[in-house]
C-alpha cells in the first residue's frame, strides 16, 4: 500500500537536499512546495541560476523532508506546458493567500522544478 501524502500537503515548507555539483556534499534548503499525488512542485525565483536547481539537474537524486518524514525522489524541470501551468497554479494557490507579499510576478516568472517522490 502506498503512503497517503495528504497529511503533508498543508506543511508550510519542505527541506530539499541536493548533492553539490562541485563539492559532492549534501546541501539543504528550506523551500515552499505543493504536492499533487506523489509529485512535489517548487518554484525557483532565481530560475536555473539557483545553486539548488543546478545541483538537482547535475544529480537528480534528491531527498525531501516534510515535517519529520524523509522522502527520496528524482528532480526534473517541467517541460510540458500543461504541467508548467499546473505547477504554478498549485504553488501560487497555496502561498499567495498566506503571504503579505505580492507573489504574482514570482508565480508567473519562477522556474517550476519537480521532484517525483519515491513512496512505498
Amino acid at each position: 500500500m502506498l503512503l497517503d501524502l495528504q497529511p503533508f500537503t498543508d506543511a508550510d515548507f519542505c527541506y530539499l537536499t541536493t548533492i553539490g555539483r562541485v563539492t559532492g556534499r549534501p546541501h539543504t534548503i528550506e523551500i515552499w512546495f505543493a504536492l499533487n499525488g506523489y509529485t512535489l512542485y517548487m518554484l525557483s525565483g532565481g530560475r536555473d541560476r539557483s545553486d539548488w536547481v543546478k545541483n538537482a539537474l547535475h544529480s537528480p537524486e534528491v531527498q525531501v523532508k516534510i515535517n519529520e518524514t524523509m522522502f527520496s525522489g528524482q528532480a526534473r524541470l517541467v517541460k510540458d506546458t500543461e504541467e508548467d501551468a499546473m505547477a504554478r497554479t498549485l504553488v501560487a494557490g497555496k502561498y499567495i493567500p498566506r503571504s503579505s507579499d505580492d507573489l504574482t510576478d514570482w508565480s508567473r516568472t519562477a522556474l517550476p522544478v519537480v521532484v517525483d517522490l519515491e513512496v512505498l
